[in-house]
């Protein structure tokens, strides 16, 4: 398994530019899902109570599920925000999402089982590998914003163990209509009663983690809120990576049923995936504090919007003055999807561009510009499809790199 494991493409380039970066080059790095913290740092209390929460002794292990004080504060925070009552013992919390995505696939998929997923998404086709699942790949389109809908996931359900599901979704910044999650939701509530007693029931992941980051009227929606019948069948991830800047503080959580969170709960209780004690108290500190959480979460999600909008408005503009550019428009989360129509055609040094991948490279050498290809999140390497990540990037860096890329198109023939 290790051994055919492929490494993450995002990684990769961003890693690339980042040493760039070092060597002095002045490059717009739109890749990482991750904050430049001198430009986004995390909540000032919350920061306050980390250090706090060190300096009281909060050095030992943490419980294997998390802090209870936590995991109550979550479930307060949750019943308030969303509507969602789950118990205190039905939250897991560990370091980040990755390791509860892990732990749900570990917990519910048997080798051979299938996996449904949209494509393009983040890093499921990772974990399927990790679990030695099957793939039943949906594939989605851009007229219905990149989510997937009802008919194109119903060909896949059958004999399935779990759905995949992400909104606001990365990588494109995008969210589920109520009217396309409630059709998902009854597709796997029918294909649930078709089951035998000896049959898996088919289980949906929801991921949620930048639910607090939509703009403007959009909503987000979620599968128990529509149909309170599948509580015994989702599984939520979420937690404050995203929504409060806090990428490197490592608060994840998920809630779901308890027969499958307890299960999760074991197997992170070997793999010892934590999120760090002192981490936990100091969020379970400060979610409740209503107003400051609104503040920097409102002020935050303008500043990102801003970015997202400067970016959107001038690729607009490009495709305005002819350029084969377009975007759709922000709607969630810190992404901006971006189609780049140009493959086949060739660079100044004689090189056509074939793939998204030598698109990406000669970007990053002549705009100065780092996108990551839908090629990373499953998609074909010819599909013409970006995701543009404004966290790691000013929006004065913004701003600049688009006259960068329009010298760039310019010198494509």
């Amino acid at each position: 398994m290790a051994g055919s494991l492929i490494g993450s493409e995002i990684i990769k380039i961003g890693n690339e530019v980042n040493d760039m970066i070092r060597k002095g080059e002045q490059i717009c790095n739109l890749t990482i899902g991750d904050f430049d913290s001198s430009l986004y740092p995390i909540p000032e209390a919350l920061e306050t109570g980390i250090t706090q929460a060190y300096q009281a002794g909060n050095t030992n292990y943490p419980p294997a599920n998390g802090v209870l004080e936590l995991r109550q504060t979550v479930s307060q925070f949750l019943e308030a925000r969303l509507g969602l009552k789950y118990s205190s013992n039905d939250i897991l919390v560990a370091g980040g999402s990755r390791p509860l995505i892990y732990a749900t696939y570990m917990a519910l998929v048997d080798p051979g089982d299938k996996v449904v997923f949209p494509v393009p998404s983040w890093n499921n086709n990772h974990y399927c590998h990790l679990s030695g699942a099957q793939q039943g790949l949906v594939a989605t389109r851009p007229e219905n914003n990149f989510m997937p809908t009802a008919a194109e996931v119903a060909p896949h359900l059958q004999g399935a163990t779990l759905l995949a599901l992400c909104s606001p979704l990365n990588p494109t910044g995008t969210v589920f209509s109520r009217a396309d999650l409630e059709e998902i939701c009854d597709l796997v509530i029918a294909e649930n009663k078709r089951r035998g007693p000896d049959e898996k029931p088919l289980y949906i992941m929801y991921d949620q983690i930048y639910w607090l980051l939509t703009f403007g009227d959009t909503e987000h929606f979620d599968p128990v809120n529509l149909r309170p019948e599948l509580r015994e069948y989702v599984i939520y991830i979420d937690g404050i990576s995203k929504a409060l800047a806090a990428t490197g503080v490592r608060v994840g959580y998920a809630f779901g049923p308890s027969v499958v969170i307890d299960k999760m709960k074991a197997i992170l209780g070997h793999i010892g995936a934590w999120a760090p004690k002192a981490e936990q108290v100091a969020t379970a500190h400060y979610l409740p504090q209503t107003a400051e959480v609104d503040g920097f979460v409102d002020g935050f999600r303008d500043k990102v919007q801003r970015s997202l909008d400067a970016l959107y408005e001038g690729l607009q503009a490009l495709g305005q003055q002819g350029y084969p550019v377009e975007a759709v428009a922000p709607m969630g989360a810190i992404y901006l999807t971006i189609k780049l129509d140009v493959l086949g055609k060739t660079t100044p040094a004689g090189q056509t561009i074939r793939t998204t991948q030598e698109l990406t490279s000669y970007l990053i050498s002549e705009a100065r510009l780092a996108l990551v290809p839908f090629s990373a999140f499953g998609t074909a390497p010819t599909e013409p499809w970006f995701r543009a990540s404004v966290g790691g990037a000013s929006l004065e860096s913004i701003q600049a790199a688009l006259p960068r890329l329009k010298d760039a198109l310019d010198k494509l023939q």
